[in-house]
């Protein structure tokens, strides 16, 4: 038997109500004047993205269940997000996120954990996020779709001049574990390519390497040295 309970705010104040345990699919938590701040939701109601208020789809968002932080104006303001499975053939898909947007933007820091029958990797990511001006929530939808119209080669010159103009996310620092089971801090520069690899390896071996714009390993110190 279920028994449905409404609360509505009287002239003399809002409602104040008790419960020792409640079971929902959705909680959506809001100002007065119905502005969402909080939703907490499982996977099968759990919402898009929000940009001023309108939810925008997300559907790779539809394995996960968790809640999402807004702001005054109702754009998403970061999240916990997570999920964990096993399948029929025992593959593993499972994973936690929690992030923190910039305004009206992606997220400036995440933390990290992503793991599968065969490694686990746990991380902090702090990004560079563009102005929201420069680049909107749905410039970043309208990316997406372009590059799919375009051939392999062309797609990868496409992403590198939206980076080299400033117009994409970048990461600059990740510090956390690798599917090796070594630990690194890894120092970018503003188009998000490492510029210094600080790693200590699953043996303790411990190396500092400083790399070139191509990735090319140009000085390095180790332990031994």
């Amino acid at each position: 038997m279920f028994t449905t309970v409404f609360l509505t705010g009287a002239k003399d104040g809002p409602v104040k109500a008790h419960f020792d345990e409640i079971t929902v699919g959705r909680i959506n938590i809001a100002e007065p004047d119905g502005t969402k701040r909080l939703i907490i939701s499982n996977k099968a109601q759990f919402p898009g993205a929000f940009e001023q208020g309108k939810e925008i789809a997300r559907p790779d968002r539809a394995s996960f269940a968790g809640m999402l932080f807004l702001d005054e104006e109702g754009n998403e303001n970061g999240g916990l997000i997570q999920k964990g499975s096993r399948d029929a053939q025992g593959k593993i898909r499972a994973g936690l996120s929690l992030t923190f947007d910039r305004y009206r933007q992606d997220q400036a820091m995440q933390l990290l954990h992503t793991n599968n029958e065969k490694s686990a990797n746990s991380a902090i990511m702090i990004n560079d996020v563009p102005y929201y001006e420069t680049t909107s929530i749905s410039d970043l939808s309208a990316f997406s779709d372009a590059s799919a119209k375009l051939s392999p080669q062309e797609r990868d010159a496409y992403w590198k001049k939206l980076s080299t103009d400033g117009r994409l996310s970048e990461n600059r620092i990740r510090l956390g574990t690798t599917g090796d089971k070594a630990s690194a801090l890894a120092l970018k520069d503003a188009r998000g390519r490492t510029r210094m690899l600080l790693i200590v390896n699953a043996d303790g071996q411990a190396q500092i390497s400083m790399l070139d714009e191509h990735g090319n390993t140009v000085k390095s110190i180790k332990a031994t040295d």
